[in-house]
């Protein structure tokens, strides 16, 4: 037994406490960054309404692209220096953790550029409506100033995880959420700046919780970064892009399927009796809505990555089939929870984010019904895609991170629709959401069942 796995508490210490120690910071840290979303979307509703809340929308596919890198580097980053760590090669991980911190701040600024120079032509490109250009516009030209922060202190949160300190990644996500939610209020509603209030109120947030993630990167608790660790190599960024691949892999996803669905909604809410922006606003506030529900899921998997991730390189496998089969029992109490909520309370939730038409009441209760029927097996997909990025097998978890975006929804919202209108949008989600269900329980079982694994609880 290494040096490292004797004093680690990730290879000793009993699995329950560990998840619990690492998933319940993570679990915290999601919550406040969907807090973002949730925070600027109820304000807007409030303060300009419909309109506004469709902008923030068309605007997403951007914070999404935001997140993709964020996970590309961060999740990537922390994996290879807890296998690293986990097989007693300290002065390799630290490498990691340099190489991937440097990313996370280079790659914000180039997205903070782009979106600058081709700000108008994105927009339209990802289904604004011309009476809601405007406020896209002018929300999205502000926060782009805070993607090089919110990339690192969302990326960088993943790496100070790594180092064992979860529960510093959770004060750099709140401190940041507290900020923007009290200057929302005071831009917002007190001087009444509406879409660039909201818009000032997340950068400056963002730059506060990016500052403390540098800080305590720059104090890390397990090894010390120095300036040779920050001098990028190539064979250092293809191993951290290797295991960030599955997890910005979903998001890119993501992305890409917001911006087929914009453009459905928005063609096909044009030949309803909706119209063009309400299925877009709606939409927008029921996906913020369901990232809170997926904050738990995604901090319950980011929880299990270290935890998974040494005990695999100590070549401790029983107990990585015991964190995952515990990770996944949580995820399925809390996804079942979620799925009760939104069959029963639809109205309720949309009605938090400011009034509007009968129409778009109908639309918003109809979408919780139906595209979110499946949402108590959600929970399956993103715990297992990332467990097996954390156990060093990224083309696997790859494959998983597309199997419910890209495989099957994407598919589904460009052919259902031309047979049923915009209803069609609404029934591929639970269809895309059980097919992908179905494809990880499969691919986990099959793992799990190999005999290194046999011994495990």
């Amino acid at each position: 037994m290494s040096d490292t796995e004797k004093i680690n508490p990730l290879g000793q210490e009993r699995i329950n406490r560990l998840l619990r120690q690492f998933a319940v910071p993570s679990i915290i840290s999601m919550l406040v960054g969907s807090l973002y979303n949730i925070v600027d979307q109820f304000f807007i509703g409030q303060s300009v309404g419909e309109l506004g809340n469709a902008a923030t929308n068309i605007s997403f596919p951007l914070s999404i692209s935001c997140v993709a890198i964020a996970l590309l580097f961060g999740i990537g980053g922390a994996s290879a220096f807890n296998i690293s760590m986990g097989g007693g090669d300290r002065d390799k991980a630290v490498y990691f953790l340099g190489n991937a911190s440097v990313m996370l701040l280079g790659c914000g600024l180039i997205l903070c550029l782009i979106t600058q120079l081709f700000l108008g032509p994105m927009l339209r490109f990802f289904g604004s409506p011309d009476n809601v250009l405007g406020y896209a516009k002018t929300y999205t030209r502000i926060i782009s100033f805070g993607f090089p922060f919110v990339i690192l202190a969302t990326g960088g949160g993943h790496l100070i995880r790594a180092d064992g300190r979860p529960k510093i990644t959770m004060l750099c996500n709140l401190t940041g959420a507290v900020i923007n939610t009290v200057l929302d209020a005071v831009f917002v509603f007190g001087l009444r700046l509406g879409m660039a209030g909201a818009a000032y109120a997340t950068i400056i947030g963002q730059f506060v919780s990016g500052g403390m993630t540098i800080w305590f990167l720059c104090h890390c608790r397990t090894v010390k970064i120095q300036k040779n660790h920050l001098i990028i190599q190539g064979k250092n960024i293809a191993r951290i892009a290797s295991l960030g691949a599955a997890p910005c892999s979903n998001q890119l996803s993501m992305m890409i399927v917001q911006i087929v669905m914009n453009k459905s909604l928005k063609y096909y809410g044009s030949l309803s009796v909706y119209g063009e922006s309400v299925p877009i606003a709606c939409a927008g506030i029921i996906s913020k809505v369901n990232m809170v529900f997926m904050s738990f899921i995604i901090g319950i998997s980011q929880g299990l990555q270290p935890i998974a991730s040494f005990n695999y390189g100590a070549q401790k496998y029983s107990r990585v089939k015991e964190a995952y089969i515990k990770a996944v029992s949580c995820g399925f109490i809390l996804a079942f929870a979620a799925f009760l909520l939104f069959q029963f309370a639809p109205r309720q939730i949309i009605s938090i984010f400011g009034d509007g038409s009968e129409e778009y009441f109908q639309f918003a209760i109809n979408y919780f019904h139906i595209f979110l029927f499946f949402t108590f097996i959600n929970f399956l997909q993103p715990v297992t895609s990332n467990f097996f990025t954390a156990i060093g097998k990224p083309k696997s978890g790859g494959f998983l991170a597309l199997t419910r975006q890209i495989i099957f929804l994407l598919p589904l919202i460009i052919i259902f629709p031309l047979f049923v209108g915009i209803d069609g949008i609404m029934f591929a989600g639970p269809i895309a959401d059980f097919l992908a269900g179905v494809v990880s329980a499969v691919m986990v079982i099959r793992e799990l069942r190999q005999g290194m694994y046999k011994t495990a609880i």
